[in-house]
């Protein structure tokens, strides 16, 4: 069913949310936002090791998308998260990720080597047999399928 004219205009919205988390980098930038209050612009260089004008770049994106604010004060400016509701994105992605990857060991350990989220700490690096979905016993949260 195609979309209404009504429709349209909300799922452009929600697509361009996607496209603002969509560069390795952004993402690690609002990683290293979610765990700190604010965060320098000198300290995301070092964090990142982005040049400037492309940490510049991204952190444009990143408010365009409304994902981050900005506050200057003297000569510097800080960044945090516009919505603390982008950390737990981040932390359900990773989620995702790990239980995308669960069933190939060496995908799940280059994962297991990311730095920690803050709503993940201890929790977020589940075993491949733990996290590897079975076909005998079928998860009981989601709905099965049918063909």
């Amino acid at each position: 069913m195609p979309l209404s004219h009504a429709e349209r205009p909300l799922y452009e919205v929600k697509a361009n949310l996607f496209k603002g988390l969509a560069h390795p980098f952004r993402i690690r930038i609002l990683e290293l936002l979610a765990g700190q209050s604010e965060v320098s612009v000198a300290e995301l260089q070092s964090e990142t090791g982005l040049e400037a004008s492309h940490l510049s770049q991204h952190l444009s994106v990143l408010r365009r998308h409304r994902l981050v604010v900005s506050e200057r004060r003297a000569s510097h400016v800080y960044y945090r998260l516009a919505d603390p509701r982008v950390a737990r994105l981040l932390t359900a992605a990773r989620e995702l990720l790990l239980g995308m990857l669960a069933e190939d060991g060496d995908r799940l350990d280059d994962a297991r080597a990311l730095p920690a989220l803050p709503g993940l700490a201890g929790t977020d690096l589940p075993s491949v047999a733990a996290a590897a979905p079975t076909a005998a016993a079928p998860d009981a949260a989601s709905p099965a399928v049918r063909a």
